[in-house]
């Protein structure tokens, strides 16, 4: 079975078998503009709920991609060191930026589904 949850700071987390894919929205990343530059995470890095993962570069601004789950990097998308633009033409499938093991899969409980992630944008107009 698969989860998909989103975070208030647009990053989505797709699980399934206690590994989740993590990416920004699409939302994000029309917000960035076209992303030039991309920092992902060392494996085996524990990270936590909230924290600082990866960097994104667009021609705009910079901003951090931060981890919806306390868990270890398993894997990092080698695809956006030499195409970042990837995560503007597909966010949510090719555009993923790292994996996860979890380590409190509890922590999905409190993020939103995707119903709540649209009410939540709606409330962003």
């Amino acid at each position: 079975m698969s989860i998909l949850r989103f975070t208030k700071d647009h990053e989505w987390i797709q699980v399934e078998d206690g590994i989740g894919t993590v990416g920004i929205t699409d939302y994000a990343q029309h917000a960035l503009g076209d992303l030039v530059f991309v920092e992902l995470p060392e494996l085996g890095r524990e990270v936590v709920q909230g924290g600082e993962v990866a960097v994104v570069e667009s021609v705009k601004a910079a901003s951090e991609v931060y981890a919806p789950v306390d868990g270890e990097v398993v894997e990092a998308n080698p695809g956006l060191t030499d195409e970042p633009a990837i995560v503007n033409t597909d966010p949510q499938g090719a555009g993923w930026f790292f994996k996860l093991r979890l380590s409190e899969p509890a922590q999905l409980d409190a993020l939103m589904d995707e119903d709540a992630y649209k009410s939540f944008l709606e409330g962003l107009e």
